[in-house]
């Protein structure tokens, strides 16, 4: 087995927490992550991990090699990033996470346009809405929805995430349409977690509505409060990307058009100290371009 192999497989061990987690991080079965530490044992003549039926843990030996291991990892990292970086072509392995709605319905339907620039990169795309450690994790940039508190990452401003209230035909003929936002309060809504029993807010010019509507069900996934609004179950406030399709066919009806929603900040995000290959710079000038905060409002375009 490769040296530097087994090395980059008992670091996935350690980040991860066990051998099942590395493998699925790795692709490759757990017997095969467990071979590779076994060599690297071997090689060493000592134990890196005590291991047990419920956990495992870094011998003494162990905590001193991980790190030694993970500076030889960076250094042949750096390595590689100074040889694309003389290059001018991007090129090689990019890791990109994003939240899950926004990858799914915005993103990866722009993807079209990015491999048209950089045919040669190969895109590794991670959707959650989980905050991931983009260095820990080892991921080039993150799209992030919120305020960001990581004072470690660059950010770059996008356009704002827009947010608007519907409800299906059927519902609205069963229950009434509301005229005002404060009758939203005797409305069933259908909540997107976690955030879903935080008050919607609206506000158009000095008047300003906060209005906690009657949650009948709560889901952790944007793609089924959107199919739950439009098979007539309740009134739902969420990204207007993810609506704007079933408002053009009629399969959902905007509320309160006239109404501001706050919207939420976006933005790209990258580490302070990660080089600018090509490849990482074409992304961050590609998303920028396509997403910026200059560009035409998501809920407009005509193809999202």
């Amino acid at each position: 087995m490769g040296l530097f192999r087994s090395m980059q497989v008992f670091v996935t061990t350690v980040q991860e927490g066990s051998m099942s987690a590395a493998s699925g991080k790795l692709g490759i079965s757990p017997a095969m992550v467990g071979q590779h530490v076994a060599a690297l044992e071997e090689r060493l003549g000592t134990r890196l991990l005590n291991r047990t039926t419920r956990r495992q843990s870094l011998t003494d030996f162990g905590k001193s090699y991980v790190e030694q291991c993970r500076d030889i990892l960076e250094r042949v990292a750096i390595a590689d990033q100074d040889a694309e970086a003389s290059q001018t072509k991007p090129r090689g392995l990019l890791k990109v996470t994003a939240p899950t709605t926004f990858g799914a319905e915005v993103l990866m339907p722009a993807l079209q346009r990015y491999r048209e620039i950089a045919p040669e990169v190969t895109l590794d795309i991670t959707l959650t809405d989980r905050n991931v450690d983009i260095v820990e994790e080892a991921f080039d940039i993150a799209i992030r929805i919120g305020d960001l508190p990581d004072s470690r990452l660059i950010a770059r401003q996008l356009a704002a995430y827009r947010m608007m209230i519907c409800a299906s035909p059927d519902y609205l003929a069963r229950h009434g349409s509301p005229v005002h936002p404060s009758a939203l309060s005797g409305h069933e809504a259908i909540g997107f977690t976690p955030a879903a029993r935080s008050p919607w807010r609206l506000s158009k010019g000095m008047d300003e509505v906060e209005v906690a509507p009657r949650l009948s069900i709560t889901v952790n996934s944007g793609q089924a409060v959107r199919m739950a609004a439009r098979a007539g179950l309740g009134v739902v406030m969420q990204p207007a990307i993810l609506l704007a399709s079933d408002i053009e066919v009629g399969h959902l009806v905007q509320l309160f058009p006239d109404w501001h929603l706050r919207e939420r900040p976006m933005s790209l995000v990258y580490h302070r100290d990660r080089r600018m290959t090509p490849r990482v710079r074409s992304i961050i000038s590609f998303v920028v371009a396509e997403f910026g905060a200059e560009s035409v409002g998501l809920a407009d375009r005509p193809d999202e």
